[in-house]
């Protein structure tokens, strides 16, 4: 407990699954004798706020449906609710992809347009779903950036996961959401280098003549059985890659794109350039 929670917006409707859990914490909220306020203020958020999740209004966030069981006492009946709250958050192909991300052992990744969203900031993810043609309505960035940022908790899990990123250097220098944005996303990104020793970080120099990329970006991991998935977006969808033949492939081609990018305390050093000269 004691985590702030940020609203989730969603559809115009509440669902009937964002409606039941709603009922869910009105229910055990009242069994434990606690006000909308009371509870508000002992999770760190606002009454208002409160008030939404419990009218189906407002997509409750995992953090909070398991800091809401703790201090109900619910025996694990709200937190068992974040699986159908994710279904609300996330097209069925990436809950797919959510949901064993979450649990992989290794995540890899090669972007060629936008700082990955394990890594990104709260105002660099904010400004990439600002910028979307056509416009998401104002309640749709507040689902989708918070939806992005819940993600980011993989990369504290125990055991943690070991992330591999490849980034395109034209990615840290686009200012996405301008400069300011820009320069407190680098230097997020030299943190988490820095701090995490599960996390590497390679970048990709824009004048490398052999490119294995060039199809574009792609996203990897494995399970802890031992099976691999991979996932690609586009202007025409997204894929999950399941055909181990396939998915061979992009593992082959990570790895040549790693061996042609910079490596790891090479890219350090431009990131830490690029921060500076923003």
């Amino acid at each position: 407990m004691g985590r702030t929670v940020v609203a989730v917006g969603s559809g115009k409707e509440p669902s009937p699954a964002r409606r039941h859990v709603g009922a869910l914490i009105k229910l055990f909220r009242g069994l434990a004798g606690m006000t909308q306020k009371e509870l508000a203020d002992r999770l760190v958020m606002s009454e208002s706020l409160l008030g939404a999740y419990e009218r189906g209004e407002r997509i409750p966030t995992t953090a909070f449906l398991v800091d809401a069981d703790k201090a109900l006492e619910a025996n694990g009946a709200l937190a068992s609710c974040a699986p159908l709250m994710d279904a609300e958050k996330y097209s069925p192909r990436f809950l797919d992809w959510k949901l064993t991300e979450a649990e992989a052992v290794s995540i890899s990744a090669y972007e060629t347009t936008v700082i990955p969203g394990l890594l990104q900031t709260l105002a660099y993810a904010r400004a990439v779903y600002e910028v979307r043609v056509p416009a998401y309505e104002p309640e749709d960035i507040d689902r989708h950036v918070e939806a992005r940022l819940e993600r980011q908790a993989v990369l504290d899990r125990r055991p943690r996961p070991i992330v591999s990123y490849v980034i395109e250097e034209s990615v840290l220098r686009r200012p996405v959401g301008g400069q300011a944005v820009l320069k407190e996303q680098l230097l997020h990104l030299l943190e988490l280098v820095r701090t995490r020793g599960n996390l590497t970080v390679q970048v990709m120099p824009t004048d490398r003549e052999t490119h294995a990329g060039l199809h574009g970006s792609m996203q990897l991991l494995s399970t802890r059985e031992g099976r691999n998935l991979g996932y690609t977006e586009g202007q025409g969808g997204d894929t999950l890659i399941s055909k181990p033949e396939e998915v061979n492939r992009l593992i082959d081609v990570f790895g040549a794109l790693r061996a042609q990018a910079l490596n790891p305390w090479e890219s350090v050093a431009l990131m830490e350039r690029m921060a500076a000269g923003t």
